[in-house]
């Protein structure tokens, strides 16, 4: 039998993780040892039995296999989370090419000082029937305000304070005259720096239909049985993907385990939230990017303390210090979101399946157009597959798709951004008083301005990008380091007046919807209208509310939503993310449509999707329209096979940058040669290094090296390399590095 070696952290509660030490598995021990498996341990001359942790298992010695020790014995026992997530850490380091101080930072919570402050509650003192009346009149006499607040306090008699009231739009100078009349009250008490208190509601629980029904009972009886897996749910859009959630997370709870969720940042919703507190009551927290240093450590103190048992929130939120985790869920998994741009580089869906093997837990991922990976490795048996093929509520059905050739509709005259059907469209629905959504996956009013005399194209001065404009305060912005100017009057290079606008953003939609559809009332959401803390949910909540015919935006409108009244989407240019340059650009385009296809129809109403492309045969977009993933994924793994990329092979990037043209330059030049002598014979595909897209960014020049092979140690191997490489040259004392595989 080929030996298998593991690599071991010694004396982890010491924090002596500098490095791993690697030993023999003994053969009678192989079943037993995975990443995070507790061990003795031969070490030092004298061979002092020692505890340690496994971070790794591989074929490959480190050195000559003679000379390497071998596990004496695996130990029971739970690990401590302390040590566990210590543990965890080397992985990452290991796994991604990271430094130990990087991974520590990313796993463990940094430790700030937390004042006590006080928490406000808003509950009702009235009863449902007599807040339905006030309801009546304060939408007679368009209190839109207090509408919201009466809505919420009909599902939730009890509000918190944090979460309401920038989201509800409501201040205290407007709450008065309902303070004064006795219709609510504020109570106030002191708590810890949370961001929502725990408080009980009326427990909803949504029945299910028989399809969810199988998906929950099949990992329900292979978690009673003790088995522990990574699980696919794969449903359609709107197949209540998220009830099964909830009715695995019940039984989690119920045999004393505790549960992460991690849902995108962008589908992280004031709706969502409330949807889980309406099931399980006040022991959840929440973890968002808006969170303050105190607010987020508060939180992770709260877990350690075991007063909360679910925590809710994006990639960060899988390091939550849970003693007695049980099941993690990853929802909307295919999403680029998941995947850290920072060192570590770590893809949460990885380090998740970790945890959950440390901790003896399930692992759920779920998405209505799951990544190419996740269903390769569900169809090669690595993951368990669950299904879910129609829609949760009874009369909804998906919406009919159209694709418009942009093409033909030059050709027959038409200029204008709506095509001719999709105007018709609109204009059918707001006679109906139905709601429509515009997709546009680009922000601003123009993606770039040009001299019409020269050619010259505005650009940032910082990056390798051009600037784009925005009409409402006539400046020019970069969307990659913040840079902004006035727009000229005249070109800096040859002095003409002929400057204008090319191309179309949401800005530049939103006021050509407002000529072609008078009368219409039109919200906008991309990341310029929701920079005002708050005001993602204020937009979300008008629409819902019905206060908007129509919403424009980018994807974080096509993302998990639910509009029953949502009839028609418009995708206004379905090619924009096809040609970037990144061998996902076809996946990503037919997430988007799916995703964005998924949004009409939810409700009793009938819905159509109008798609509009200048590439109408492409096989993602003809996918897309048939909403058919199989579709997608066959021609999609042929092309991957064909050009040797993931999750055909193995694919390593390493990105070299510094301020320092020159001396990038010469690091790229030293690494190929040192890589093409090293293992030019080994097999490995090696391309570049070649400019990254874009090449600089805020003054920082980029290219990256890819290195492809069917083997993940060869590429470890290589990485490990280049590091040894970097430490003994003094050419790359100003070069960083960053590892992707």
């Amino acid at each position: 039998m080929e030996p298998v070696y593991a690599d071991v952290i010694i004396d982890i509660s010491a924090r002596s993780v500098d490095r791993a030490f690697q030993y023999r598995i003994p053969p009678t021990l192989l079943e037993q040892i995975h990443v995070g498996t507790r061990v003795r341990v031969p070490f030092g001359k004298g061979d002092t039995m020692r505890h340690g942790f496994v971070v790794a298992v591989t074929k490959e010695p480190d050195f000559s296999p003679e000379k390497i020790k071998e596990i004496a014995a695996t130990e029971d026992g739970a690990v401590p989370i302390q040590d566990q997530m210590l543990c965890l850490a080397a992985w990452m380091k290991s796994r991604y090419g990271s430094t130990m101080n990087q991974a520590l930072k990313t796993v463990l919570p940094v430790k700030t000082k937390v004042a006590a402050r006080e928490e406000k509650t808003l509950l009702s003192r009235r009863s449902k029937e007599e807040l339905q009346a006030l309801l009546k009149e304060a939408g007679q006499k368009k209190y839109k305000a207090r509408v919201r607040l009466y809505k919420a306090l009909l599902e939730n008699e009890s509000l918190p304070w944090g979460l309401t009231s920038q989201k509800l739009g409501l201040t205290m100078s407007s709450l008065k005259p309902l303070l004064d009349k006795g219709i609510i009250e504020i109570r106030t008490e002191k708590k810890s720096c949370s961001p929502v208190p725990g408080y009980e509601t009326e427990r909803q629980i949504v029945p299910l239909n028989g399809e969810q029904q199988r998906a929950v009972d099949t990992v329900l009886q292979e978690y009673a049985a003790g088995i522990r897996k990574t699980y696919l749910l794969y449903g359609i859009t709107g197949s209540g993907k998220t009830e099964v959630y909830m009715e695995l997370i019940a039984h989690v709870l119920h045999v004393g385990r505790q549960v992460i969720v991690l849902i995108p940042e962008i589908s992280l919703t004031y709706q969502t939230v409330m949807r889980f507190y309406r099931r399980f009551g006040g022991r959840i927290a929440i973890m968002n990017s808006r969170l303050s240093a105190g607010e987020r450590y508060d939180q992770l103190e709260r877990a350690a303390r075991g007063e909360i048992d679910i925590m809710i929130g994006p990639r960060s939120a899988l390091f939550t210090p849970f003693e007695r985790l049980g099941l993690i869920i990853i929802d909307e998994e295919h999403e680029g979101a998941y995947q850290s741009e920072t060192a570590p580089r770590y893809h949460a869906r990885e380090v998740a399946a970790i945890r959950a093997q440390m901790n003896g837990a399930s692992l759920v991922l779920g998405s209505a157009t799951p990544s190419l990976e996740s269903f390769y490795r569900a169809q090669n048996g690595e993951y368990a597959l669950l299904t879910l093929t129609k829609r949760a509520k009874t009369a909804s059905r998906l919406a009919r798709v159209q694709v418009v050739d942009l093409r033909a509709e030059l050709a027959d005259g038409n200029r204008s951004i709506f095509s001719r059907r999709l105007s018709s469209f609109i204009k059918e629905r707001l006679e109906k008083k139905e709601q429509i959504l515009l997709f546009m996956n680009r922000r601003g009013y123009a993606n770039f301005v040009s001299c019409r005399s020269c050619g010259t194209a505005m650009r940032c001065p910082h990056c390798d990008v051009s600037l784009t404009y925005h009409k409402d305060d006539n400046r020019l912005r970069c969307h990659y380091c913040g840079f902004e100017r006035r727009m000229p009057e005249r070109c800096p290079e040859c002095g003409s007046p002929y400057i204008a606008p090319f191309g179309t953003g949401t800005q530049k939609l939103s006021e050509a919807a407002e000529r072609a559809f008078p009368g219409a009332r039109i919200l906008r959401m991309d990341a310029d209208t929701t920079a005002r803390k708050g005001a993602h949910e204020e937009i979300l909540q008008a629409f819902a509310e019905g206060e908007a015919d129509i919403l424009i935006g980018t994807q974080m409108i096509v993302k998990g939503h639910d509009f029953p009244r949502v009839t028609l989407v418009g995708i206004m240019a379905a090619d924009l993310s096809l040609y970037a340059p990144d061998f996902r650009s076809a996946e990503r385009t037919f997430e988007l449509l799916t995703q964005a296809s998924g949004r009409a129809g939810r409700g009793e109403l009938a819905g159509d999707v109008v798609i509009q492309t200048y590439v109408p045969d492409h096989f993602a977009i003809t996918a897309a329209a048939a909403q058919d993933y199989m579709q997608f994924y066959k021609q999609e793994l042929l092309y991957r096979r064909l050009m040797g990329y993931p999750p055909a092979v193995w694919l390593l990037s390493i990105q070299m940058s510094s301020r320092d043209e020159k001396a990038l330059l010469r690091a790229c030049e030293d690494m190929s040669g040192y890589l093409a002598k090293q293992f030019g014979l080994a097999g490995p595909s090696f391309i570049g290094p070649v400019r990254a897209s874009p090449y600089k960014v805020n003054d920082i020049y980029r290219k990256i090296l890819y290195i492809k092979n069917e083997r993940y140690d060869i590429l470890l191997k290589i990485r490990g390399c280049v590091q040894k490489r970097m430490e003994a040259a003094d050419l790359y004392r100003r070069i960083l590095v960053q590892y992707d595989l």
